[in-house]
């Protein structure tokens, strides 16, 4: 805004001015606009700086801080000096749930509340109202709650590994088992439901079950012959020879490998 008595002031200056410019004209020229620059940019460049008020005021009687007349919005007049205003105590520093009022120079701003709060009176978790969930308050703060220190009521069973994050947990499945249908079950190898009953049997294992085998059958082949069939007699006998025979031929392989090996 402009100042009456200095505007009043700077005129008769540049007048002044004016008249002294012209003194330094040659007899020989006639004055002209030109002669008149040198006079109007200082009037100008004082015009500019003696109009101007401080950046709080809407209206002054000169340029210092304590010469304002009125104030912009966000500051009050107080021994002719503005004074920002603090929204934060008045209403008008009314902010939205789980924001905090923030004061700034001629207005204020709404920020969000920490993490941990339900409800804040200022930035951290010191300024809590309320911890949120997944914090508990210690001390003066609301600080991260470890739901894994109570195995019970984080991840239940042997087959869950508890991992703490901020505010909450996670359950993972253990080593060696995956999820499944909102529980973990062991993991099995690709290859396992395709094995036998007797894929894992070793050598010596097949020759006991052969024999155990032949025994049974030879018992109810001997039961059956004590009868006086002359038909299972038979094959008992037959049986028995085969038996003999695959059993010496057993023999007599390791035996003639044992040789071999031997020279």
């Amino acid at each position: 805004k402009f100042c009456p008595m200095y505007e009043i002031c700077v005129l008769i200056l540049c007048f002044v001015l004016s008249l002294l410019s012209l003194q330094f004209v040659p007899n020989s020229y006639a004055p002209n606009l030109m002669h008149l620059l040198p006079a109007a940019w200082l009037c100008a460049l004082l015009a500019v700086q003696g109009h101007s008020c401080p950046d709080t005021c809407n209206k002054c009687s000169g340029p210092e801080n304590d010469q304002c007349e009125e104030c912009r919005a966000g500051w009050t007049l107080h021994n002719n000096t503005c004074v920002d205003i603090d929204e934060c105590g008045t209403k008008l520093g009314n902010c939205p749930s789980n924001t905090y009022c923030f004061n700034t120079e001629g207005s204020f701003e709404c920020k969000g509340c920490d993490s941990a709060c339900v409800g804040c009176m200022g930035s951290g978790p010191a300024r809590c109202r309320k911890c949120a969930s997944g914090y508990r308050l210690t001390g003066s703060k609301c600080l991260d709650m470890d739901e894994c220190s109570d195995r019970v009521l984080a991840c239940p069973g042997l087959d869950q590994i508890c991992t703490n994050t901020v505010g909450s947990f996670r359950c993972d499945c253990a080593n060696g088992f995956i999820p499944k249908g909102g529980v973990c079950v062991k993991k099995h190898r690709p290859n396992d439901e395709e094995k036998g009953l007797f894929e894992d049997i070793q050598d010596d294992e097949v020759e006991v079950l052969q024999q155990m085998f032949f025994g049974v059958v030879l018992c109810a082949l001997a039961t059956l012959a004590a009868k006086g069939d002359m038909v299972y007699t038979s094959v008992f006998m037959g049986a028995v020879a085969a038996m003999a025979g695959y059993w010496l031929s057993d023999r007599a392989d390791r035996f003639l490998q044992g040789f071999i090996k031997g020279r």
